[in-house]
């Protein structure tokens, strides 16, 4: 491995990088790395310097939406929803009730955990 330096003043600094990756990161990886900035520091400073904190937010991420799908199907099972042809705000506002619901439940398992 061959390492490149860069002059600063009297001193030669490595080039060193860490390589990105590509990952989108939607509201939930956003709000984990808010969390983990504030409340975990050693985690945030491990996973950033390794270069996973992007990897790791994007799995939050999905993992974070798909459980909210998974929930949300649950309730909407457990107690149907009113008839939307009839009631469209009232559906509305139950599907609604229903996503916060589980959005609740997502935060306190998966992001702030």
């Amino acid at each position: 491995m061959e390492l490149t330096y860069t002059p600063q003043g009297e001193y030669l600094i490595p080039d060193l990088t860490l390589p990105e990756e590509a990952a989108h990161i939607g509201k939930y990886g956003m709000l984990r790395k808010t969390y983990l900035k504030n409340n975990k520091k050693g985690l945030y400073a491990s996973l950033t310097l390794s270069g996973q904190l992007n990897s790791h937010l994007a799995e939050t991420d999905r993992t974070a939406k798909d459980r909210i799908e998974q929930i949300t199907a649950k309730l909407l099972q457990r107690s149907p929803a009113p008839d939307k042809a009839a009631d469209q705000l009232g559906w509305t506002g139950y599907m609604n009730n229903l996503r916060h619901q589980a959005e609740e439940t997502v935060l306190a398992e998966i992001v702030y955990s």
